[in-house]
Formats: structure tokens, sequence, C-alpha cells
């Protein structure tokens, strides 16, 4: 992103930490003018890079005890873009992505339990048209779950 600065990645820290947290807060604790903070804020929403603040829910605390992620393929590749919009119907799918590889599409479902994950898969995305076929791969645990790191921006990694 051009003109991301030091400023605009401590103001990103400060509010992926605490999406609540007072403007002025993050004024005082940067030791810059709460306008500042309120300007560059605006900026990086209109150039896309702040897009939504949000509370995190766990999933097993309300009920999702089971979490898969799925391997969809596809007849042909003229089927992806409607398949994706008939899985955006689907509640329980939580990501979709195309994936390079064996499959076309990479999902990730939770699911009450393993029933419900059965009934999503046969009776929902097995009916699609243009799926082929899925593989799923149950996920018992995740062991750690971490937003991109601002601290590597502007650095080439590839030089090192």
């Amino acid at each position: 992103m051009e003109h991301f600065d030091y400023i605009d990645q401590q103001i990103l820290l400060q509010i992926r930490e605490d999406a609540r947290k007072p403007f002025s807060q993050i004024a005082d604790d940067l030791k810059i003018s709460n306008s500042l903070v309120h300007q560059r804020i605006k900026k990086l929403k209109q150039k896309g890079v702040i897009q939504k603040a949000e509370f995190v829910v766990d999933e097993k605390q309300i009920g999702f005890r089971t979490k898969s992620y799925v391997g969809i393929r596809l007849r042909e590749a003229r089927y992806a873009t409607a398949v994706v919009e008939d899985l955006k119907k689907i509640p329980e799918i939580l990501e979709c992505s195309y994936v390079s590889g064996y499959y076309a599409i990479f999902i990730l479902i939770f699911a009450i339990d393993n029933h419900h994950l059965r009934r999503i898969l046969y009776e929902q995305i097995h009916l699609i048209d243009g799926v082929a076929g899925t593989d799923s791969f149950i996920c018992f645990d995740t062991n750690f779950k971490r937003p991109v790191s601002l601290n590597t921006l502007g650095k080439n990694t590839h030089d090192q």
C-alpha cells in the first residue's frame, strides 16, 4: 500500500488488539493528536485496509463442535462461479476460497456435530450443479490463529 507508514502500522496494531479502543486512547498511546488518528483511520477505511470491526465468537461455546475444511472438486472449471454462489447460501460455510491443485475450491464449515456435517455435505453441497465431489478434513483443534503480521510490511523477504 502506498503511503503506508509507521503511524498507520501502529494504529492498525492498536485497533487490531481492541477494535473498540477509543481514538483518544490510541492518540495518547502513540503520542500523536486525536485528529491525526481520525484522519489516518478514515484514510485506511477508504483504501479498504480496514473493512470492519467485529466481535470474535468462539464457535465451540455456542454449540458448533465440528470444524471441517472441505476440498471441492468441480466437474468443469466453468462451474466455479455458480458453485460459489450456491455455497454462499449455506450459513454453516464460513470461508470459501479458490485454490490451486487437486481441488478448485476449499471451504471451512462449522457444524453442530458430525451428523450435521454429513447433512450439509450430502444434502446441500453434493446437490450443487457442477460439484464432482468433496474431501473433508476434520479439524480436531486449532493450535493458533493470528492475523497477518504488520511488522514485515515494506520488507522484501526474498532478499533475506
